[in-house]
């Protein structure tokens, strides 16, 4: 008599969960959720809301330029459609912020399609030049349509409405609401990038960045998913820009349409690590803190890291006070040079040499 050896069921997890990863995601997120209740420095909130806005902005960047390879230097564009279509709504239409942000991630998915279907049927270095080339126009156009964006003048923000949550009246005072919804878009972000690295559609993008000709003849449709990745960074990127204008209460073209609003989401993605998940969240680590300390030195006698009469303080205000993006050029410098994978790369080698043995070393490199 033949005995049936039990089948095992196939696993529904998808391929790449891991149950320890998402553990620490969940502890990592209720450790920041709580953080707020220790802290009485208005300061080091801010820095919490900046970190997570940057977070918003690389892994909003990362979908198109980590997966689909496809590297775009100005995403200010959608950053700043996502900050004036927010604003615009609010101060003119009386739209809340958390309607008129929707309205906001569909333009800036409408331009991110007009973008793409131009110039993704193209090789070469035409979207990135085209990327540069719409930001700076939608930068002129608002300097230049006064009458509805008000020119360089901006939009200053009075008041955000109160808003009703489940019964629960959120006052818009203050930092601590702000980290709370920063905090909330970072998880989304970051989830989204979950979600694509781990899905058909993610597979799709990594084979477009890895090889086009052969992605193309397996049957992907090079220009509809690339459009489909550029659209999904821009909805994100618009997030964070009505995020930031909510959050700073004054916009105008230069500080949303700016090229260095593009440089800086580029950044996030090359210091921390291309492709990855938790490269974005290094490079914002990375770069926030660096940044805030660079333009406001005085932030760290705030917290107390550094007396008042501290000698650095005076030496960044004298010297570095408006030399963060020398400093980010000589970073790229270096992780060009040294780190091409990125922080995230540095770490993994590093984690792969300690944990490596003694008798794992093979007998040619111990000799040597």
């Amino acid at each position: 008599m033949r005995t049936r050896l039990p089948v095992p069921l196939p696993s529904r997890a998808p391929r790449g969960y891991s149950v320890v990863g998402l553990l620490v995601f969940v502890a990592a997120v209720a450790a920041l959720a709580i953080f707020p209740q220790f802290v009485k420095k208005p300061y080091v909130l801010h820095m919490g809301v900046l970190l997570f806005l940057a977070v918003i902005q690389g892994q909003a960047w990362n979908v198109v330029g980590g997966y689909a390879g496809q590297y775009s230097v100005g995403h200010a564009a959608y950053f700043g459609v996502g900050a004036y279509v927010t604003m615009m709504l609010l101060e003119v239409n009386k739209i809340a912020p958390w309607w008129g942000v929707w309205a906001a991630m569909a333009a800036s998915v409408l331009l991110s399609l007009v973008i793409g279907s131009i110039t993704f049927r193209l090789r070469g270095p035409y979207f990135v030049l085209a990327s540069i080339s719409v930001a700076e126009i939608i930068r002129l156009a608002t300097l230049y349509f006064k009458d509805l964006t008000r020119g360089a003048e901006g939009f200053l923000l009075g008041e955000i409405p109160t808003m009703n949550l489940l019964g629960n009246e959120i006052l818009f005072i203050g930092k601590r609401p702000f980290y709370f919804v920063g905090l909330g878009l970072a998880v989304v972000a970051v989830a989204v990038n979950w979600v694509v690295q781990h899905s058909k559609l993610g597979y799709y993008f990594q084979a477009i960045r890895e090889d086009q000709d052969a992605a193309h003849s397996l049957g992907i449709n090079l220009s509809f998913y690339k459009n489909v990745a550029l659209s999904i960074s821009a909805a994100l990127t618009a997030l964070a820009g009505g995020f930031y204008a909510m959050f700073v209460k004054f916009i105008d073209p230069n500080t949303v349409f700016g090229l260095d609003v593009s440089v800086q989401i580029v950044l996030l993605c090359i210091i921390g690590g291309i492709g990855t998940i938790i490269g974005p969240v290094i490079g914002a680590v990375v770069l926030v803190p660096l940044s805030e300390i660079l333009r406001n030195p005085k932030g760290l006698v705030q917290v107390g890291v550094l007396p008042p009469d501290s000698g650095f303080v005076t030496f960044v205000e004298r010297y570095l006070s408006n030399a963060h993006l020398l400093v980010y050029g000589i970073l790229v410098v270096l992780v060009i040079l040294f780190a091409p994978e990125g922080v995230l790369g540095v770490i993994r080698r590093a984690a792969t040499r300690w944990g490596r043995r003694p008798q794992d070393v093979p007998p040619a490199a111990a000799k040597a």
